[in-house]
């Protein structure tokens, strides 16, 4: 079993947000691969869960819902209750600073480069050595962090982005049915502008509304 880790912030002041790639990763995802037998959505390890077929491999789908800078607790949680290797197991998708807008870079480990939720994830599993796929957001300088990541891409951006998003479903898709390997060999390339992307096919995981919590950086 894989579990598919998007990472961002619940609520809808943070919908459609440069910090939430990650959740609109796995809401793809969902509407790609959910097993329409396992149901809707549910309230699982401090998030939002869903059974999946990814890449030919049977895969959960998890949003957390503790905020940014807590999101390793719900990871841990899945991690433990399904007795998961987080090495060979485990794949967080996330938004990053240092990567062009909607480039995606693929990596079995590494540091948390300043984004609290990976940070957070690393502390709760007690090291890094598990993989994480970035999309690229940008960085414009000027604009204090926590104002840019947590606020709306601008058009050309969004247009970037869409693409990498695109892109880092279908990575994650290979990381499932060909392994790190042949995935970070495929993916670990430039998002063009023009960039092909898919329409989205039916419902994404839902997003609470009432989630209350820690910080959303």
């Amino acid at each position: 079993m894989k579990l598919l880790v998007g990472l961002g912030n619940p609520g809808p002041e943070y919908a459609r947000t440069r910090h939430n790639v990650g959740f609109e990763a796995i809401d793809r995802l969902a509407r790609r691969c959910a097993d329409p037998a396992a149901g809707a959505a549910r309230s699982r390890f401090s998030g939002l869960l869903l059974e999946a077929t990814v890449g030919g491999e049977r895969a959960l789908l998890l949003k957390p819902l503790t905020y940014m800078n807590r999101s390793g607790q719900a990871v841990s949680e899945a991690v433990r209750f399904h007795k998961l290797d987080p090495a060979q197991d485990v794949l967080v998708i996330t938004d990053d600073l240092d990567l062009p807008c909607g480039h995606i870079r693929l990596r079995g480990e590494g540091g948390a480069g300043g984004h609290n939720g990976l940070a957070d994830i690393a502390e709760k599993l007690g090291g890094a050595s598990w993989p994480r796929l970035r999309i690229g957001i940008d960085r414009i300088p000027g604009i204090p962090q926590v104002d840019y990541v947590l606020g709306k891409p601008t058009p050309e951006q969004q247009t970037l982005m869409d693409a990498g998003i695109e892109q880092a479903v279908a990575c994650a898709e290979s990381w499932c049915r060909d392994g790190l390997a042949t995935a970070m060999n495929r993916f670990n390339t430039k998002v063009r502008p023009g960039d092909p992307v898919r329409e989205p096919a039916r419902n994404p995981l839902p997003r609470p509304e009432d989630a209350t919590g820690p910080s959303p950086r």
